[in-house]
């Protein structure tokens, strides 16, 4: 690492929003060839630091220097011809465009009378693509494919744009093992040219895998700055959530045990060879009053393709969905709701959220049909339901008016978690409930699965992280390409035996 040269130096910065400071005189250095984690809870000003990084924001006050001089970016635009690129957790690449044209976007290879030279970028696509492991048909819109190649296409764009700075905020979110092996191997190829990474992960074993130096922020505060190595993990959470490192000792980084009492013998959910295309070949399970179903598997086993399925979400060939015994008629999202199964979907933001309302307006939506009388909407029943809810969960806002794009990523699952529990539903389908969100949260979120447990709640829980699997299900539900090859049970169950299950070959039909 180039330690004497310095990619980015931020100093002081400021960055206020109505009623809430979101940065407090940040200082921050990157250096040539480092790898540099940024963490801390949500709401500890990550997003709003990178957005002032990358032109999004423009500071209040502060400096903000690149490669020696003075910048003060008014666009992304800017900071990407100054040499800064960024991949977000959530793509903002184009579905709708081809492969191709997305990891050309804005800057495609010119022909003869200033014309797209489109065989020659499909071409150096698929070149490119080779070196990050990924053999696709460039043609093809980049809708067509799952989240973890999307985010490859993502990183491929901001690498091949020859950044001297690459921002990755939760790069491997969506990834299986192979493409964060890939991912891991491209910083490497980075830092050996000279080039600078900022990472912002949740994940502390990626922190400690490949950064150099790691950041803390707590509450839009810069509260420790320092090598990787040598840091207790310990240290490193008590740092994020502002705790004594033995009061966390004392009752662990997460509250989530799995210990349920024992559910039901009669399943309330029951879901029977659900079969579509190449996605779902014979999928079944069950879910008892009380119990949490974990479903594991690699990405593009289908865990994600089964949750929408069972909640009318994704057309289905064949199969059925019951919920006490009665079938869900017609497969769509209404009928399911009303047979009394909500989905907490992957993606907060373009599957659940409508960013643009507000706190109250998001939890109340789906209820408003059962809190109107004669086509009028009762408010005081909306406030009473909003009110017991944002107690219930600790939803962080300024108030129930906030829009709810303003807050961090972890208040914003808990909106979603509120409007779905308001519908006072049977089965309950979480999928990635802890993805992008920060250690403080997430333990918060896992307890209050457990409470829904202990209440009679069925709940199907979709995860890729193996121990949030392991502590917090009753049973175990193992896919590999649309089959189910494992049902793991007991106490005796290991994170080990689960990515066993996963890696197996699918057994002979």
């Amino acid at each position: 690492m180039a330690a004497s040269i310095r990619a980015v130096e931020a100093a002081g910065i400021v960055r206020d929003f109505p009623g809430v400071r979101a940065l407090d005189h940040v200082s921050f250095t990157l250096a040539a060839g480092e790898v540099h984690g940024l963490v801390g809870e949500n709401g500890a000003g990550k997003s709003t630091f990178i957005k002032v990084l990358t032109g999004v924001y423009r500071p209040d006050a502060g400096r903000l220097r690149l490669r020696g001089e003075e910048v003060r970016f008014s666009s992304p635009l800017e900071a990407q011809r100054a040499g800064i690129s960024t991949i977000y957790q959530e793509t903002n690449l184009i579905p709708q465009m081809s492969v191709a044209r997305n990891l050309f976007l804005g800057r495609e290879p010119r022909g003869r009378f200033g014309l797209i030279d489109f065989a020659r970028m499909r071409r150096l696509t698929e070149g490119i693509l080779r070196e990050y492991d990924l053999r696709l048909d460039v043609h093809r819109p980049l809708g067509a494919f799952g989240p973890g190649t999307q985010q490859m296409v993502a990183l491929a764009r901001a690498v091949e744009a020859d950044a001297r700075v690459v921002v990755m905020d939760e790069p491997t979110s969506s990834l299986d093992s192979r493409e964060i092996a890939t991912l891991f191997e491209v910083i490497g190829r980075l830092r050996a040219q000279g080039r600078s990474v900022i990472y912002v992960s949740h994940r502390l074993e990626e922190l400690y895998r490949i950064c150099d130096r790691v950041t803390v922020l707590r509450d839009g505060r810069v509260v420790h700055t320092g090598p990787v190595a040598g840091l207790d993990r310990l240290r490193l959470v008590s740092l994020m959530l502002g705790r004594n490192p033995a009061d966390i000792a004392e009752r662990g980084t997460t509250s989530f045990t799995g210990s349920h009492p024992e559910p039901a013998d009669a399943p309330v959910l029951c879901a029977t060879d659900l079969v579509r295309g190449p996605d779902l070949k014979g999928v079944s399970l069950a879910i008892r009053p009380g119990e949490v179903v974990g479903l594991g598997g690699l990405v593009g086993s289908g865990r994600s393709e089964t949750a929408k399925a069972i909640a009318g979400a994704l057309p289905l060939d064949s199969g059925e969905v019951t919920v006490a015994g009665l079938p869900v008629r017609g497969r769509t999202v209404r009928n399911a709701i009303r047979a009394g199964i909500n989905l907490l979907p992957e993606n907060r933001r373009t599957e659940g959220l409508i960013p643009s309302l507000s706190v109250r307006e998001n939890i109340a939506l789906a209820a408003l049909p059962r809190l109107s009388r004669a086509g009028i909407v009762s408010e005081h029943r909306i406030d009473r339901i909003v009110e017991t809810f944002v107690r219930r969960l600790g939803i962080k806002a300024s108030g129930p008016g906030q829009r709810v794009s303003e807050l961090s990523g972890g208040n914003q699952q808990k909106v979603l978690l509120a409007r779905w529990l308001a519908m006072n539903p049977k089965v309950l389908l979480l999928d990635e409930p802890t993805r992008g969100i920060d250690v403080g949260t997430k333990a918060e979120v896992q307890s209050f699965i457990d409470e829904l447990a202990v209440e009679g709640l069925a709940v199907l829980l979709v995860s890729s992280d193996l121990e949030e699997l392991v502590e917090g299900s009753d049973r175990i539900v193992v896919l590999r390409d649309g089959v189910v090859v494992a049902e793991l049970n007991g106490p005796d169950v290991t994170a080990e035996v689960v990515m066993t299950a996963m890696a197996d070959p699918v057994p002979p039909s």
